[in-house]
């Protein structure tokens, strides 16, 4: 194999791919990305057995042919050569050794047969639709923060993509949650997606996910089956298996009959429980929200650190209230929505409040009180 391409274009490529390789892993070709030189293109291949990334990128293909490397060590020469350079990759299939040259620096790396390489087996999807980058981006972004980290509950350890019922009509929705919050966000539902089962996507696969869609004039194809879920482009294809596992009944947590509104500035009110929360135990990381008419006090009380309280002018005309939370959980929440106002709705102390981007009904975030 003896191939050159654009620095930029590699290093897209290898990022794509580093992340996915898991950096310890007991089987030495987990580690490697599968390099492919064939016609006027080079594929790389990474995978941790639970997701693939393929990558399709263009290059001067001298000689066809395949090997692999240690993905994270390719990846760091590559970031580490000047912007611009061109990059030679040559392989003579008999010395075990990648040959890495670009301009004046040379690099030997050791690889492993590429018939070790472990290829994810093709599955059949019983959906295909395509989806805008904007809208998947959205729907997971907005979502991802609820994601749990029990592994004790691995059935929330990632976000659960349906087409659910709604007020509005039939959406395309993905949930998260992790007992302490929720997330719920919804989308029209693409052509072709009604039928796509509802799978758990996993947290890795979300994060890599992101890598696919800054790009907002693109069009993502979706494909969908009980085990398997692919996103794809043009050039790259990200195939995960999904959480074998039931999503809890969501909608069971999402409070109907909160009548208490309170309007805020979301920015101004996550800053504030930012500045309120310096002084909060790292431990409970406790915060109390004192609702008045069109008044909100923040206050933290901690005995060993100290004590914080700020006022904001407010929306809010129900009768007083005290309630708590943790300070990470608002912020998180705040630092999620797009417009302009929060809306929340509280009960009492002790229910859950939901929360909501001004009138908007497509987000919707719950989250649980503690007390202070």
């Amino acid at each position: 194999m003896k191939v050159s391409i654009e620095r930029s274009a590699l290093l897209k490529a290898m990022g794509r791919a580093q992340g996915v390789v898991e950096r310890r892993t007991t089987i030495p070709i987990l580690s490697n990305v599968l390099i492919e030189a064939e016609g006027a293109e080079i594929a790389f291949r990474a995978t941790d057995l639970d997701i693939e990334v393929l990558d399709r990128t263009p290059a001067m293909v001298e000689r066809a042919g395949a090997t692999t490397v240690g993905a994270h060590t390719l990846h760091e020469i590559v970031r580490k050569l000047p912007d611009g350079a061109m990059v030679e990759l040559q392989d003579d299939g008999t010395a075990g050794r990648l040959e890495v040259r670009a301009g004046r620096s040379q690099f030997s790396l050791a690889t492993l047969p590429k018939e070790d390489f472990p290829v994810m087996a093709s599955s059949e999807y019983s959906c295909s639709f395509t989806c805008p980058a904007p809208v998947l981006r959205r729907l997971f972004d907005k979502a991802k923060f609820a994601i749990s980290t029990e592994e004790t509950r691995y059935y929330l350890n990632g976000v659960y993509m349906h087409v659910a019922e709604s007020p509005e009509g039939r959406r395309l929705r993905c949930v998260a949650t992790d007992g302490h919050r929720l997330a719920r966000i919804d989308a029209e539902v693409p052509a072709g997606a009604e039928a796509a089962p509802g799978v758990i996507v996993p947290r890795k696969t979300v994060g890599e996910l992101r890598k696919l869609l800054d790009d907002d004039e693109a069009e993502i194809a979706v494909s969908v089956s009980e085990t398997k879920i692919r996103f794809a482009t043009p050039e790259v294809s990200l195939t995960s298996k999904v959480i074998d596992g039931s999503f809890p009944d969501y909608t069971r947590v999402i409070p109907q009959g909160n009548t208490k509104r309170l309007e805020v500035d979301a920015a101004e009110f996550a800053s504030a429980v930012d500045r309120v929360s310096t002084v909060s135990s790292e431990k409970s990381r406790a915060v109390k929200l004192s609702l008045d008419e069109d008044r909100l006090t923040l206050s933290v009380n901690a005995p060993d650190s100290g004590a914080a309280t700020e006022e904001l002018a407010v929306a809010y005309g129900d009768e007083p209230l005290d309630i708590g939370f943790n300070a990470k959980y608002l912020q998180e929440i705040a630092s999620q929505i797009d417009r302009e106002n929060a809306v929340f709705m509280f009960n009492s102390m002790n229910d859950p409040t939901l929360v909501r981007e001004g009138d908007d009904e497509s987000a919707v975030y719950v989250v649980m009180p503690m007390r202070v």
